[in-house]
Protein backbone atom coordinates (compact mmCIF):
# COMPACT_ATOMS: atom_id res chain seq x y z
CA UNK A 1 0.00 0.00 0.00
CA UNK A 2 0.80 3.50 -0.96
CA UNK A 3 0.76 6.46 1.94
CA UNK A 4 -1.19 9.63 0.52
CA UNK A 5 -0.95 12.56 2.54
CA UNK A 6 -3.45 15.98 2.10
CA UNK A 7 -1.95 18.83 2.92
CA UNK A 8 -1.71 22.54 3.38
CA UNK A 9 -0.39 25.16 5.41
CA UNK A 10 -0.87 29.14 5.58
CA UNK A 11 2.97 30.81 6.30
CA UNK A 12 4.85 33.39 4.79
CA UNK A 13 6.92 31.84 1.86
CA UNK A 14 8.66 35.49 0.46
CA UNK A 15 10.37 33.49 -2.38
CA UNK A 16 8.34 30.35 -3.04
CA UNK A 17 9.90 30.21 -6.78
CA UNK A 18 12.95 29.50 -5.25
CA UNK A 19 11.97 26.44 -3.18
CA UNK A 20 10.06 24.62 -6.43
CA UNK A 21 13.08 22.75 -7.72
CA UNK A 22 14.84 21.30 -4.50
CA UNK A 23 11.21 20.07 -3.59
CA UNK A 24 10.28 18.70 -6.88
CA UNK A 25 14.18 17.04 -7.07
CA UNK A 26 13.28 15.61 -3.35
CA UNK A 27 9.71 14.06 -4.26
CA UNK A 28 11.60 12.73 -7.70
CA UNK A 29 13.96 11.15 -5.45
CA UNK A 30 11.96 9.82 -3.30
CA UNK A 31 9.66 8.34 -5.48
CA UNK A 32 6.83 10.66 -4.90
CA UNK A 33 3.60 11.76 -6.88
CA UNK A 34 1.12 14.15 -7.11
CA UNK A 35 0.62 18.31 -7.16
CA UNK A 36 1.81 20.56 -4.89
CA UNK A 37 1.18 24.39 -5.16
CA UNK A 38 3.85 27.38 -3.69
CA UNK A 39 2.53 30.46 -3.01
CA UNK A 40 3.90 33.61 -1.01
CA UNK A 41 0.55 32.59 1.39
CA UNK A 42 1.78 29.08 1.82
CA UNK A 43 2.07 25.29 0.18
CA UNK A 44 -1.06 23.46 -0.27
CA UNK A 45 -1.05 19.80 -1.85
CA UNK A 46 -1.23 15.98 -2.46
CA UNK A 47 0.96 13.32 -2.78
CA UNK A 48 1.50 9.66 -2.45
CA UNK A 49 4.72 7.05 -2.47
CA UNK A 50 6.04 4.69 -0.43
CA UNK A 51 5.88 5.78 3.56
CA UNK A 52 9.98 6.64 3.68
CA UNK A 53 9.45 9.15 0.92
CA UNK A 54 6.12 11.00 1.74
CA UNK A 55 7.73 11.29 5.45
CA UNK A 56 10.98 12.23 3.70
CA UNK A 57 9.16 15.70 1.59
CA UNK A 58 6.82 16.06 4.58
CA UNK A 59 10.16 16.68 6.70
CA UNK A 60 11.95 18.84 4.20
CA UNK A 61 8.15 21.47 3.87
CA UNK A 62 8.08 21.39 7.81
CA UNK A 63 11.80 22.89 7.68
CA UNK A 64 11.09 25.95 5.98
CA UNK A 65 10.79 28.62 7.61
CA UNK A 66 7.23 29.56 9.71
CA UNK A 67 6.39 25.86 8.47
CA UNK A 68 6.67 23.41 11.45
CA UNK A 69 3.13 22.80 12.16
CA UNK A 70 2.52 22.15 9.04
CA UNK A 71 -0.50 19.39 9.38
CA UNK A 72 -1.76 16.30 6.68
CA UNK A 73 -3.88 13.47 6.69
CA UNK A 74 -3.50 10.46 5.59
CA UNK A 75 -5.27 7.82 3.59
CA UNK A 76 -3.66 4.50 1.58
CA UNK A 77 -4.28 3.67 -2.10
CA UNK A 78 -3.28 0.09 -3.86
CA UNK A 79 -2.13 1.49 -6.78
CA UNK A 80 -0.20 4.88 -7.23
CA UNK A 81 -3.31 7.74 -7.64
CA UNK A 82 -0.98 10.16 -9.31
CA UNK A 83 0.88 9.69 -12.98
CA UNK A 84 3.24 12.06 -12.33
CA UNK A 85 4.86 14.77 -9.65
CA UNK A 86 4.18 18.66 -10.08
CA UNK A 87 5.14 21.42 -8.15
CA UNK A 88 3.57 24.61 -8.80
CA UNK A 89 4.19 28.48 -8.16
CA UNK A 90 1.12 30.63 -8.44
CA UNK A 91 -0.42 34.01 -6.68
CA UNK A 92 -2.49 31.68 -3.95
CA UNK A 93 -2.41 28.09 -2.53
CA UNK A 94 -5.93 28.14 -3.51
CA UNK A 95 -8.17 31.06 -5.34
CA UNK A 96 -10.35 33.20 -3.54
CA UNK A 97 -9.81 36.38 -5.41
CA UNK A 98 -10.15 38.28 -2.33
CA UNK A 99 -6.53 39.80 -1.20
CA UNK A 100 -7.55 41.00 2.15
CA UNK A 101 -8.37 37.81 3.57
CA UNK A 102 -5.38 36.15 5.77
CA UNK A 103 -6.16 33.00 7.64
CA UNK A 104 -2.92 33.82 9.60
CA UNK A 105 -5.07 36.56 11.35
CA UNK A 106 -7.96 35.15 12.06
CA UNK A 107 -10.48 31.98 10.62
CA UNK A 108 -13.69 30.49 12.51
CA UNK A 109 -13.80 28.02 15.56
CA UNK A 110 -12.51 24.67 14.38
CA UNK A 111 -14.72 22.24 15.30
CA UNK A 112 -13.66 18.61 15.59
CA UNK A 113 -15.46 15.65 13.77
CA UNK A 114 -16.80 14.22 16.79
CA UNK A 115 -18.28 17.54 17.86
CA UNK A 116 -19.04 18.23 14.32
CA UNK A 117 -22.84 16.33 14.21
CA UNK A 118 -24.22 18.19 17.44
CA UNK A 119 -23.99 21.43 15.70
CA UNK A 120 -24.93 21.38 12.46
CA UNK A 121 -28.04 19.93 14.12
CA UNK A 122 -29.04 22.88 16.02
CA UNK A 123 -31.41 24.47 13.84
CA UNK A 124 -29.82 28.36 14.77
CA UNK A 125 -26.81 27.23 12.88
CA UNK A 126 -26.39 27.31 8.80
CA UNK A 127 -24.53 24.94 7.30
CA UNK A 128 -22.35 25.72 3.83
CA UNK A 129 -20.63 23.60 1.99
CA UNK A 130 -17.98 25.49 0.02
CA UNK A 131 -16.84 23.07 -1.97
CA UNK A 132 -17.55 22.98 -6.35
CA UNK A 133 -21.21 21.87 -7.79
CA UNK A 134 -19.63 18.88 -9.18
CA UNK A 135 -18.02 17.47 -5.97
CA UNK A 136 -21.03 18.59 -4.28
CA UNK A 137 -23.45 16.57 -6.78
CA UNK A 138 -21.49 13.22 -5.52
CA UNK A 139 -22.26 13.53 -1.57
CA UNK A 140 -22.57 16.21 1.14
CA UNK A 141 -23.87 16.76 4.52
CA UNK A 142 -27.80 16.20 5.15
CA UNK A 143 -29.13 19.35 5.01
CA UNK A 144 -26.07 21.66 3.51
CA UNK A 145 -26.02 24.49 1.09
CA UNK A 146 -24.74 24.42 -2.24
CA UNK A 147 -24.16 27.57 -3.65
CA UNK A 148 -24.08 26.08 -6.92
CA UNK A 149 -20.38 27.84 -7.84
CA UNK A 150 -18.02 26.21 -10.48
CA UNK A 151 -14.84 27.23 -8.57
CA UNK A 152 -13.97 28.58 -5.28
CA UNK A 153 -13.07 32.19 -6.86
CA UNK A 154 -17.40 32.74 -7.31
CA UNK A 155 -18.11 32.17 -3.40
CA UNK A 156 -17.58 35.93 -2.22
CA UNK A 157 -19.97 36.83 -4.77
CA UNK A 158 -22.39 34.44 -3.79
CA UNK A 159 -22.11 35.32 -0.01
CA UNK A 160 -22.79 38.70 -0.98
CA UNK A 161 -25.75 38.30 -2.92
CA UNK A 162 -27.36 36.02 -0.40
CA UNK A 163 -26.18 37.21 3.38
CA UNK A 164 -29.45 38.90 4.33
CA UNK A 165 -31.05 35.49 4.42
CA UNK A 166 -28.27 33.92 7.09
CA UNK A 167 -28.92 37.14 9.18
CA UNK A 168 -28.56 36.47 12.74
CA UNK A 169 -27.95 33.03 12.16
CA UNK A 170 -24.40 30.65 13.22
CA UNK A 171 -22.81 29.73 10.15
CA UNK A 172 -21.00 26.07 10.02
CA UNK A 173 -18.67 25.59 7.39
CA UNK A 174 -17.30 22.93 5.70
CA UNK A 175 -15.11 21.43 2.87
CA UNK A 176 -12.68 18.74 1.59
CA UNK A 177 -9.43 18.45 3.58
CA UNK A 178 -10.05 21.90 5.42
CA UNK A 179 -8.14 24.78 3.30
CA UNK A 180 -10.50 26.37 1.71
CA UNK A 181 -12.62 27.04 4.76
CA UNK A 182 -9.71 28.62 6.21
CA UNK A 183 -10.53 31.16 3.38
CA UNK A 184 -13.68 31.12 3.61
CA UNK A 185 -13.94 31.55 7.18
CA UNK A 186 -11.82 33.72 7.32
CA UNK A 187 -13.96 35.83 4.79
CA UNK A 188 -16.92 35.91 6.49
CA UNK A 189 -15.46 36.98 9.55
CA UNK A 190 -14.09 40.04 7.59
CA UNK A 191 -17.82 40.35 6.40
CA UNK A 192 -19.23 40.86 9.57
CA UNK A 193 -20.65 37.30 10.94
CA UNK A 194 -20.39 37.14 14.48
CA UNK A 195 -20.10 33.33 14.89
CA UNK A 196 -18.07 30.90 11.99
CA UNK A 197 -17.07 27.69 12.46
CA UNK A 198 -15.16 25.25 10.70
CA UNK A 199 -14.80 21.28 10.32
CA UNK A 200 -11.44 20.73 11.49
CA UNK A 201 -9.75 18.63 9.07
CA UNK A 202 -12.64 19.04 6.49
CA UNK A 203 -14.80 16.03 5.16
CA UNK A 204 -11.89 13.32 4.98
CA UNK A 205 -10.77 13.63 8.39
CA UNK A 206 -15.03 13.41 9.49
CA UNK A 207 -15.13 10.33 7.40
CA UNK A 208 -12.05 8.87 8.81
CA UNK A 209 -13.28 9.32 12.44
CA UNK A 210 -17.10 9.29 12.66
CA UNK A 211 -18.53 5.20 12.47
CA UNK A 212 -21.07 5.22 9.89
CA UNK A 213 -24.12 4.23 11.85
CA UNK A 214 -23.17 7.85 13.60
CA UNK A 215 -22.60 9.83 9.72
CA UNK A 216 -24.86 12.78 8.86
CA UNK A 217 -22.73 12.23 5.52
CA UNK A 218 -24.71 10.84 2.12
CA UNK A 219 -22.81 9.88 -0.76
CA UNK A 220 -19.15 9.97 -1.56
CA UNK A 221 -16.07 12.94 -0.95
CA UNK A 222 -14.86 13.83 -4.44
CA UNK A 223 -10.78 13.66 -4.24
CA UNK A 224 -8.46 15.17 -6.57
CA UNK A 225 -6.36 12.05 -7.40
CA UNK A 226 -7.24 9.14 -9.67
CA UNK A 227 -9.14 7.20 -6.72
CA UNK A 228 -11.87 10.30 -7.91
CA UNK A 229 -14.00 9.70 -4.42
CA UNK A 230 -13.64 8.17 -0.74
CA UNK A 231 -16.30 6.99 1.68
CA UNK A 232 -16.70 6.02 4.94
CA UNK A 233 -13.54 4.62 6.30
CA UNK A 234 -11.89 6.53 3.65
CA UNK A 235 -12.98 3.38 1.69
CA UNK A 236 -12.87 4.09 -2.06
CA UNK A 237 -16.49 5.44 -3.44
CA UNK A 238 -15.73 3.79 -6.68
CA UNK A 239 -16.28 6.85 -8.95
CA UNK A 240 -14.41 7.63 -12.20
CA UNK A 241 -13.59 10.67 -14.10
CA UNK A 242 -14.29 11.57 -17.24
CA UNK A 243 -10.90 13.08 -18.08
CA UNK A 244 -12.74 15.57 -20.65
CA UNK A 245 -15.08 17.55 -18.25
CA UNK A 246 -12.85 16.04 -14.78
CA UNK A 247 -16.33 15.91 -13.19
CA UNK A 248 -16.92 12.37 -11.22
CA UNK A 249 -19.02 9.67 -12.66
CA UNK A 250 -21.01 7.26 -10.98
CA UNK A 251 -20.16 3.79 -12.27
CA UNK A 252 -23.96 3.25 -14.05
CA UNK A 253 -22.82 6.48 -16.30
CA UNK A 254 -20.61 4.62 -17.93
CA UNK A 255 -23.58 2.51 -19.65
CA UNK A 256 -25.20 5.66 -20.64
CA UNK A 257 -24.83 6.18 -24.77
CA UNK A 258 -23.03 9.87 -24.22
CA UNK A 259 -20.22 7.51 -22.59
CA UNK A 260 -17.19 7.68 -24.24
CA UNK A 261 -13.68 6.84 -22.29
CA UNK A 262 -11.50 9.81 -22.22
CA UNK A 263 -13.93 12.19 -24.52
CA UNK A 264 -17.07 12.18 -23.30
CA UNK A 265 -20.00 11.53 -20.77
CA UNK A 266 -23.48 12.54 -20.61
CA UNK A 267 -22.48 15.92 -17.85
CA UNK A 268 -20.31 17.72 -21.04
CA UNK A 269 -21.89 16.00 -24.18
CA UNK A 270 -22.84 19.86 -25.50
CA UNK A 271 -19.65 21.38 -24.07
CA UNK A 272 -16.67 20.66 -26.98
CA UNK A 273 -17.24 20.84 -30.76
CA UNK A 274 -15.59 18.29 -33.04
CA UNK A 275 -11.86 19.44 -32.95
CA UNK A 276 -12.08 19.25 -28.93
CA UNK A 277 -13.35 15.73 -29.42
CA UNK A 278 -10.67 14.71 -31.24
CA UNK A 279 -8.00 15.65 -29.71
CA UNK A 280 -9.81 13.80 -26.56
CA UNK A 281 -9.87 10.55 -28.80
CA UNK A 282 -5.69 11.50 -29.92
CA UNK A 283 -5.35 11.63 -26.15
CA UNK A 284 -6.89 8.90 -25.51
CA UNK A 285 -5.51 6.66 -27.56
CA UNK A 286 -1.39 7.46 -26.11
CA UNK A 287 -3.33 6.81 -22.64
CA UNK A 288 -3.77 3.54 -23.87
CA UNK A 289 -0.34 3.19 -25.44
CA UNK A 290 0.88 4.16 -22.18
CA UNK A 291 2.54 7.12 -23.50
CA UNK A 292 0.32 10.35 -21.60
CA UNK A 293 -0.78 9.94 -18.20
CA UNK A 294 -5.06 10.01 -17.78
CA UNK A 295 -4.65 13.63 -15.76
CA UNK A 296 -2.57 15.24 -18.44
CA UNK A 297 -4.09 17.23 -20.92
CA UNK A 298 -4.63 16.60 -24.78
CA UNK A 299 -2.52 18.91 -26.82
CA UNK A 300 -3.65 22.07 -28.52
Amino acid sequence: MLTVAALYHFAPLPDPAALRAPLLALCEAEGVRGTIILAPEGVNGTIAGPRAGVDAVLAHLRGWPGCAGLAWKESAAAAMPFGRMKVRVKREIVTMGEPQVDPTAHVGRHVPPAEWNALIADPEVVVIDTRNAYEIAIGSFRGAIDPGTRSFREFPAWWRANADRFAGKRVAMFCTGGIRCEKSTSFLIGEGVPEVFHLQGGVLKYLEEVAEGDSLWDGACFVFDQRVSLTHGLAPGGHILCHACRRPLDPADRDRPEYEEGVCCHLCAGEYNDADRARFRERQRQVARGELFADQPAAR
